[in-house]
């Protein structure tokens, strides 16, 4: 016999349905049975959830686990239970690890291993290119076979013009997804700043924000040449949601995400050679990042993803133009997603939704609602209560936050996968 666990007196949130009401929700076995109220239900265990807010377990479609080849950054087991204590129950690693993920058997690995592990569900994307060299094509075909759910070259972006328009055309054959890191390589450097007033300052060469767009712009136009699927990952400059913007109002099948720093900082948080605000792409102007809230709010920007990129302590604490670039992200994306929600900026459903519904629908993975018949990966949260991120405490291997000690409101209080609890706040 499934096991019948109910979870009862919760605020249901389901931004899929546009759902918020008080009520209960029936699990059996590893699936949602029931939503709604439900005094009558039979249950083997019930979990009172005293009016917090229950909603679908976050989907993370852009994280870098390090494993194979850098687990001393983060391995598979730490990002999985970095990512259950921040509400996550989906996430989807990039490939470029060491090796690269652009053969059959790691994408196996990556699905095998996190079956052993089992905590949240570990999704891979496979390389685009053969060894992210952006030339020759991986075997997509096959790679979908054995479980890939998108194509990409990680943090590097698809540069060839003829490569993307192949890449594109060939992924249109198995409905897959190419996600691209949108940025013009010619125009890019180490430093790892935008271009403005506050890095001639620091004497750091920058990035200018045309660096994305122009990208952008470029593959727009090969989506409408090939017909095919494309994400842009991690977008950061107003004239690049602009032209995605434009673009879906021409009915081109384009998506794109971004990540909390974009929405919260802007280039001056980079201070005096702060190496733990090193991102990329940099972080942009006060006008970026308020365009970045705006595209969110009106539906341009679909998801928001962790862009979780751990980092060791010698890769970070060096001269800012030779520092790495990235932050951690798993255990802070709840909070800093509802930041806006407090500022009454950003609806909670509307926050919710990019966070569950729209990268599972992105993804064609069957996650991301409260309903029946859906699996039972759920987080149960406290959208109001006050704490402090404190980078030491992270779960992650590595600490590399620019948000350390920032106060928040909003955190996970328990995470289930397939019905298990795999996390609870400790009181």
């Amino acid at each position: 016999m499934s096991k019948r666990i109910l979870l009862k007196n919760a605020r249901l949130l389901d931004p899929a349905t546009r759902l918020d009401r008080t009520g209960d929700l029936l699990v059996v076995g590893e699936t949602i049975a029931d939503v709604g109220t439900l005094e009558n239900a039979s249950a083997d265990s019930v979990i009172e959830c005293d009016g917090k807010a229950l909603i679908p377990g976050l989907v993370d479609m852009r994280v870098q686990i390090r494993e194979p080849g850098e687990e001393h950054k983060e391995n598979l087991t730490s990002a999985a239970h970095a990512a259950a204590a921040g509400g996550i129950t989906s996430m989807v690693c990039l490939p470029n690890t060491q090796p690269v993920i652009d053969d059959q058997s790691l994408v196996e690995f990556i699905a095998r291993e996190a079956r052993k592990i089992g905590l949240v569900k570990i999704f891979p994307y496979a390389a685009a290119t053969r060894g992210l060299q952006g030339k020759e094509l991986t075997e997509m075909g096959l790679l979908t076979g054995v479980g890939a759910v998108g194509f990409t070259d990680g943090v590097k972006p698809i540069a060839s013009a003829q490569v993307m328009r192949l890449a594109l055309s060939y992924a249109r054959t198995f409905d897959q997804l190419i996600v691209q890191h949108a940025e013009e390589p010619s125009l890019t450097n180490d430093a790892g700043m935008n271009e403005c007033e506050w890095a001639t300052r620091l004497g750091l060469p920058g990035i200018p924000a045309a660096a994305e767009t122009i990208m952008v712009d470029r593959d727009l136009r090969l989506v409408e040449l090939t017909g095919g699927r494309l994400h842009f990952a991690h977008v950061s400059t107003a004239d690049s949601i602009d032209a995605i913007r434009k673009a879906k109002a021409r009915g081109l099948n384009v998506t794109c995400d971004t990540a909390p720093p974009y929405f919260t900082l802007n280039e001056t948080a980079v201070g005096d050679y702060r190496s733990f605000a090193k991102l990329s792409p940099p972080l942009r102007s006060e006008a970026d990042r308020l365009a970045v809230l705006d595209g969110i709010a009106d539906g341009t920007i679909d998801a928001i993803a962790s862009d979780h990129s751990p980092h060791d302590q010698d890769s970070k604490r060096l001269p800012f133009a030779q520092a790495e670039s990235g932050a951690v992200g798993l255990e802070t994306l709840l909070a800093l997603t509802l930041a806006p929600v407090h500022q009454n900026k950003l609806d909670l459903l509307d926050a919710l939704a990019a966070l569950t519904c729209k990268p599972a629908d992105i993804l064609r993975l069957k996650l991301g609602r409260l309903a029946a018949g859906h699996p039972a990966d759920l987080a149960l949260i406290d959208i109001d209560r006050p704490w402090r991120i404190e980078a030491s405490k992270f779960k992650s291997k590595s600490k590399n936050s620019p948000f350390d000690t920032l106060p928040v409101q909003g955190r996970a209080l328990r995470s289930i996968v397939n019905g298990k609890t795999i996390f609870e706040l400790e009181s």
